[in-house]
């Protein structure tokens, strides 16, 4: 399809319009923060004491998902491993999204779906914690990943939106879930970055006291 821009005043009206439109993300996606802040601090510090319990006790954190959510993991592990806003020691965290050969060896091999959950069981100990982000709650993948976590004896820490599809049905009472509101993928997926940057400052302070926050 063939795309035009009109000049003069459509050009006006259309910068306007395209305006009005990002402000109305900027507004969506903070009122969807505000709304889910009483309903998801209970889940997030949940999440922070089975994260400290593990690492304090010489654990890891394993991380997994699709696309965006892999890349949540990934920002996830390096903010744990490398540092998120104090200088502190070093905390365990694997992103199971990084190694192609692994990924496309398993994919080929077995089957997409098991790509995350074969990596769980050949590192997973108990008293390990695995994070599962699926916005959806229903990738067949993260799912097996929890069903091995469960295996190994580890705790989950699942990060979804919506209703929290089929893991819903699949965490277990000791297992932790932080369901975003809402039927929006993009908008979920910001207030999952939220969440793990709330977890990551509530560990440091747990770990290294608390400290005034900067502007």
């Amino acid at each position: 399809m063939a795309l035009s821009y009109t000049g003069g005043r459509g050009q006006v009206i259309i910068a306007r319009m395209l305006e009005q439109r990002i402000q109305q993300h900027f507004i969506d996606s903070a009122d969807l923060k505000y709304q889910s802040a009483e309903v998801l601090s209970k889940p997030i510090a949940e999440a922070v004491n089975a994260m400290l319990a593990c690492v304090t006790s010489g654990g890891k954190v394993l991380a997994c998902g699709n696309g965006g959510s892999a890349a949540d993991a990934q920002h996830f592990s390096a903010e744990f491993v490398g540092r998120f806003e104090r200088e502190r020691p070093e905390l365990g965290a694997i992103a199971l999204t990084t190694d192609s050969s692994i990924i496309t060896a398993i994919g080929n091999d077995y089957d997409f779906n098991v790509i995350f959950s074969r990596q769980v069981r050949a590192l997973g100990q108990p008293g390990d914690v695995l994070l599962a982000i699926t916005t959806s709650g229903n990738s067949a993948n993260v799912l097996a990943a929890i069903e091995a976590a469960h295996e190994r004896e580890m705790v989950v820490v699942g990060l979804t939106g919506r209703d929290g599809g089929k893991m819903a049905h699949v965490l277990r009472d000791t297992d932790v879930m932080i369901c975003v509101p809402h039927q929006r993928t993009a908008r979920i997926q910001e207030v999952h970055i939220l969440a793990l940057h709330c977890i990551c400052d509530a560990v440091d302070a747990q770990l290294l006291g608390e400290q005034e926050t900067t502007t």
